[in-house]
């Protein structure tokens, strides 16, 4: 019993450190393509509403996290 809840616990804490890996490299990538873009990204989100840009935005969101999650595991 207790080689199983070893286990089950290395399991969990490598669950955690993956995924604060990926969020953190997440934030990073979505920042530098931020940067990247001429503009203020922010602002045309959330000042103009620029619906063509939040979709976009989404978009990239959802790419990144596929390409992070296919590293990481």
């Amino acid at each position: 019993m207790t080689n199983a809840f070893q286990n089950m616990l290395s399991n969990v804490v490598a669950a955690v450190v993956f995924a604060l890996i990926g969020i953190v490299l997440f934030i990073l990538a979505f920042m530098l393509f931020d940067k990247l873009t001429p503009g203020s990204l922010w602002k045309e989100l959330l000042d103009d509403q620029n619906t063509a840009l939040g979709i976009l935005m989404a978009g990239i969101a959802i790419a990144l996290a596929i390409i992070l999650a296919a590293a990481i595991h």
